[in-house]
């Protein structure tokens, strides 16, 4: 995932509620990190392959995953988003729920005023 379509998803769904990081695996590898309440933690598309899936990780060990959601490779920044909303974290092998759960308030953008200059100026 492009570092700035990352960012992008994350301030969408921290606009919802959702605890959501930009993850930086490595060099220009990007993903989408999103804290559970249990102490998980999902990463989504972080290994730079064209479909959509996630690791669910507690304490760096591997104890669920998403997988790959069929035709994610042509999912555009709002399908991205709703896929992440749906998923049910409940079980080792996430599932997608009918409909999202309610909306939280909505949590400050990561970086706050700092933001561009911490990013190096690479935002658009």
């Amino acid at each position: 995932m492009d570092e700035n379509r990352a960012r992008r998803v994350v301030d969408a769904l921290r606009e919802r509620g959702v605890d959501a990081h930009v993850a930086k695996v490595s060099v220009y590898q990007f993903g989408v990190r999103v804290m559970l309440p249990d102490g998980r933690q999902a990463e989504w598309d972080t290994d730079n392959t064209a479909g959509l899936e996630a690791q669910v990780m507690r304490n760096g060990i591997l104890v669920g995953f998403v997988p790959t959601i069929e035709g994610s490779e042509d999912f555009d920044e709002q399908q991205t988003i709703d896929a992440i909303l749906l998923t049910d974290y409940d079980k080792p092998i996430a599932t997608r729920r009918a409909a999202p759960p309610p909306s939280q308030p909505p949590l400050p953008r990561e970086g706050g005023v700092f933001r561009r200059f911490l990013g190096g100026f690479r935002e658009r």
